[in-house]
């Protein structure tokens, strides 16, 4: 057996990039045959069998040239033209099976996604896969009503939680905030406009009356970067502040282990890999109603900065130092495994 993922591989490390280098971890470490090719502009040293084409022909060219016998691709966000034409091409490709995986968890309500239907070009190609995993049952029948068979469909979700966590360590930067700063707020994502970083910075300040030496850590990447680390400089509470960037998963969930509350502020969104970790952690878990959240998450309206108030304090004032110890799980990665063995004893 010999895979090939098609999708975002890290930096930076969010939810879809996490799920498909766990899976190309746990198949390295099983001794499996694993190559990635990576579909985002972002270039890094990622390693032998990790490939970064220049352009989609360069790309429909490594299809063609690499020894594989499964395709897998990774799709988050919206399906465009060309993702579309991705997914047809390795549908066609001969002797090969071809693997989706749609990790946008906000799509199935989109204008877009009601508009799923089995005469659609996208219900066309989708059905020409050989299996697609859902993350969760709402985009399980997203699928469906693009007329993809029952045996097409898996609903595996994309969490699982690494082993080996504690052989890591924090960034001296990120340990001395920690070490300065408590309670310690903490939200993970990209600097981008949906993930409302806006009002954890301004909530921030309300927050500093009952707990003076509360600190705010983000991590992530993003567009906005200037634009946040200047509206963060704009608060006489900067200093309780610490954009980090972005960081290697292991650093991250070490980070998430430490804080006392986990924010997810999305506008909209769809299943965070991110809230999951956090939840399995044990960890005090706050997000937007913005889709189907896991059991456990504190649940708040968008852009309610003072429902997120209200939440944060209640959070900080039920504080327990009995929190469970996280499990390691891979569950999620073998039924991912047990998926390629069946696709390819048919």
């Amino acid at each position: 057996m010999k895979i090939l993922q098609i999708g975002p591989y890290p930096p930076p490390y969010g939810g879809v990039e996490s799920n498909l280098i766990a899976i190309h971890n746990y198949l390295l470490k099983h001794d499996i045959p694993a190559k990635v090719i990576n579909v985002t502009r972002y270039r890094d040293s990622g390693g032998e069998g990790v490939y970064y084409p220049n352009t989609w022909i360069d790309l429909l060219r490594l299809l063609f040239k690499l020894d594989y016998d499964i395709a897998h691709i990774h799709i988050g966000g919206q399906i465009t033209p060309r993702l579309l034409g991705l997914c047809l091409a390795c549908s066609m490709l001969p002797h090969k099976k071809s693997v989706l995986t749609f990790h946008s968890g906000g799509y199935p309500s989109s204008e877009e996604g009601k508009t799923a239907n089995p005469r659609t070009m996208r219900g066309f190609v989708f059905r020409k896969l050989d299996a697609v995993i859902c993350v969760n049952d709402e985009i399980a029948e997203l699928f469906r009503r693009f007329g993809l068979k029952t045996e097409q469909i898996k609903v595996i979700c994309p969490f699982s939680f690494p082993r080996g966590i504690s052989d890591h360590s924090l960034p001296d930067k990120l340990f001395d905030f920690f070490q300065s700063h408590s309670p310690v707020l903490l939200t993970v994502g990209g600097l981008e406009t949906e993930y409302g970083l806006e009002a954890q910075i301004d909530v921030l300040g309300p927050v500093l009356e009952n707990h003076p030496n509360c600190g705010l850590v983000i991590i992530g990447s993003g567009s906005l970067e200037r634009e946040i680390r200047d509206y963060i400089n704009s608060k006489s509470y900067c200093a309780n502040i610490y954009l980090c960037g972005d960081m290697p998963h292991s650093a991250t969930l070490l980070a998430m282990q430490e804080c006392d509350t986990f924010l997810r502020t999305s506008l909209y969104d769809g299943d965070s890999i991110a809230v999951r970790e956090a939840l399995q952690l044990g960890i005090p878990t706050i997000a937007t109603d913005t889709a189907k959240r896991p059991d456990g998450a504190i649940l708040i309206p968008v852009n309610e900065t003072d429902a997120l108030l209200k939440a944060i304090e209640k959070s900080l004032s039920e504080q327990s130092d009995n929190r469970d110890s996280a499990e390691t799980s891979e569950e999620n990665l073998e039924a991912v495994i047990g998926l390629y063995k069946e696709l390819l004893n048919r």
